[in-house]
This record gives C-alpha cells, sequence and structure tokens, in this order.
C-alpha cells in the first residue's frame, strides 16, 4: 500500500516542474520506460528559499520575498528579470500538492529588486479588479499560516519559495 502511494504521490507536478518537459510527450516521440512506471523523466528546477510578507495596500497587493544569503537573493533576482513583464500569480502546496493558484491577470504587476529579494505590487485602478486582488491576497496569507509552502511565479516558472 505504502509503495502504490509512493508511486501515485510521483506523478504529481509540483509548480517547479510545471512547464517543463515533465512526462508530457511531443508527436512522434517514444515513451521512455522509468523505474516508476511513468513514461517520461521528470526535470525539476531549484527555487531560492525565502521569507514572504504579503500586505494589502491601496489598490491591491503587495509581496516582498527576502532570502537569507546573496547568492540565493542573486538567483532569484535573475530569474525575476529574465521572466519579467510576464503573467505573475502564487501557488500555494501541501505535501507537494497544490491547493490553490491565484493569477493575477485583472491587475499591473510588477517586480521591483531589494537589496536581499524583490517587491511583487499588483495594483489596478478599476475597483473590482483591485478587490479581487486583495481577496487573492487574504486567500494567500490565510494558506500559508498553516503551513502551505507559497511559489511566486512569473510566466507560469517559479522564481521563489516560503516555507513558513
Amino acid at each position: 500500500m505504502t509503495g502504490t502511494m509512493m508511486n501515485e504521490r510521483m506523478g504529481m507536478m509540483s509548480p517547479a516542474m510545471m512547464g517543463m518537459n515533465s512526462g508530457m510527450m511531443m508527436p512522434g516521440q517514444m515513451a521512455m520506460p522509468s523505474m516508476s512506471g511513468m513514461g517520461m523523466p521528470m526535470n525539476g528546477m531549484m527555487v531560492p528559499r525565502c521569507m514572504m510578507k504579503m500586505e494589502k495596500m491601496a489598490g491591491g497587493m503587495k509581496c516582498t520575498c527576502t532570502c537569507d544569503d546573496k547568492t540565493a537573493a542573486a538567483m532569484m533576482q535573475q530569474l525575476c528579470m529574465m521572466n519579467a513583464n510576464g503573467m505573475m500569480g502564487m501557488c500555494m502546496m501541501m505535501n507537494g500538492m497544490m491547493c490553490c493558484m491565484c493569477n493575477m491577470p485583472m491587475g499591473m504587476c510588477k517586480v521591483e529588486m531589494t537589496e536581499m529579494g524583490c517587491v511583487m505590487i499588483c495594483t489596478s485602478g478599476d475597483a473590482m479588479a483591485m478587490k479581487m486582488i486583495q481577496a487573492c491576497c487574504d486567500c494567500m496569507m490565510s494558506m500559508m499560516m498553516p503551513g502551505c509552502t507559497c511559489y511566486m511565479m512569473m510566466n507560469g516558472m517559479p522564481m521563489c519559495c516560503c516555507v513558513c
């Protein structure tokens, strides 16, 4: 029974594996057998770990990501610069499974670099869009409190993660 659960969980993709070659085949591609019985081997990506602070602000929300060391901060800043001006969002994970995904297409999102990380600001001049952004902020803050892992995403790629 334990082995079955392990294989089922291995089939779940984390945000670090979404958008990458993770078991999906292109037309004409042959499946390669693996030990777990899955088709293609999964590729993963390491993302820097940081502390996240989310807060509502006038017109939307702000998420501050701060790393403990300069190497992790530089990696996160490089990832953010490579994916600048893409769709931003936050993904909440628990035990390797996605619980919630909040994308921010309803607002103007920008990333500003800080000394040890970055700040993601998402705002809107439209009152209803602002309410949606702030509702996403409330949702994400309440999911992080009991222990969900939060991934900041740009263009579907994780930039950093916070484990509370």
